[in-house]
């Protein structure tokens, strides 16, 4: 009888947990058109990523894919193309775990592109375990923040010059379990995979609203969101595929579908209600607020200059 009881309370509370987040999810309603915009997104050949490709090309945008892996990014595009019918869809290499490799793609986008109207810092994955890339970072903090650092501030300039234009970072409700030590920004006295995630969350946080600060009056914003909790491939790393696909299958069901946890990201790209809005926190396409570490100004510009230390290149004010 206890067993039948628990079984109808979970059946209930699984219910209820559906209901509430069909019920609340939000929706990017505005039509604005991209004809004419430059938008590179990374990580865009899976997962809120492709879907946020696929929304913005249909709109009209040149879109430019930044993705590590041709074969994934190469079948990205013509689903993208067969969608949207925007044959101005285009890949360019993109290995984060390789600063060399974002130097490399920003050079090419300066000798390719005459505008960037939109940089979607999406890409990112956990479960990447304890090792340092030739770069001398830990693996984690450098697909998820330092690299994506490192692009942002590389592509500033032109993004100036192609103003009113937006940075969007896609961050996660897990930043409010990161924490800021700056004796271990790069993961070197302890680390979790867990922790790498969380950190590198309240860190893209941090960077959204001091480069807000240093981009003021520029005319180019930045902010970041909460896509919410969706199946995607961030799950890959998990090393046993009983388990990922226990995660994922559960994930699926219970939450959002990557349509709907891209709208925030479209939303932010594409909205005139934000276009004038910068250094701001998102979910479900309405301003919320980040964790008290997240709003510390203090800390995000001693962040920022720590991050440019350990990248090797430094943003002009």
């Amino acid at each position: 009888m206890i067993l039948w009881l628990l079984f109808g309370a979970t059946i209930l509370i699984v219910l209820f947990v559906k209901v509430y987040q069909k019920l609340t999810v939000g929706i990017c309603k505005t039509s604005a058109h991209m004809v004419g915009k430059v938008v590179i997104i990374t990580g865009a050949n899976s997962g809120l990523g492709l879907e946020t490709a696929k929304d913005l090309a249909c709109r009209g945008a040149r879109l430019i894919l930044a993705c590590r892996s041709v074969r994934r990014a190469a079948a990205a595009k013509a689903e993208i193309i067969k969608v949207s019918g925007n044959t101005d869809v285009h890949f360019r290499q993109l290995d984060l775990t390789s600063l060399s490799s974002v130097k490399e793609f920003c050079d090419l986008i300066y000798k390719t592109e005459k505008r960037v109207d939109v940089l979607i810092n999406n890409a990112g994955a956990g479960g990447l375990g304890n090792e340092k890339t030739p770069d001398g970072l830990h693996i984690g903090m450098q697909v998820n923040f330092f690299s994506p650092f490192l692009l942002t501030c590389l592509l500033v300039p032109l993004m100036k010059s192609s103003a009113p234009s937006r940075i969007i970072n896609v961050s996660s409700m897990i930043h409010k379990y990161g924490e800021l030590d700056f004796d271990n920004l790069n993961m070197e006295n302890y680390w979790s995979d867990y922790l790498v995630y969380a950190n590198s969350k309240l860190f893209l946080n941090l960077t959204t609203l001091e480069l807000s600060r240093r981009l003021k009056g520029s005319g180019v914003t930045v902010n970041a969101l909460h896509p919410g909790v969706a199946a995607t491939n961030i799950f890959r790393n998990i090393p046993s595929d009983i388990i990922r696909n226990i995660v994922e299958r559960s994930i699926g069901f219970l939450f959002q579908t990557p349509w709907e946890a891209a709208q925030t990201t479209i939303y932010l790209s594409v909205s005139p209600e934000v276009k004038e809005v910068t250094g701001k926190y998102f979910t479900d396409c309405r301003e919320k607020t980040p964790s008290k570490l997240s709003q510390n100004a203090e800390m995000a510009k001693r962040l920022f200059e720590e991050s440019e230390k350990l990248v090797k290149y430094s943003l002009p004010e």
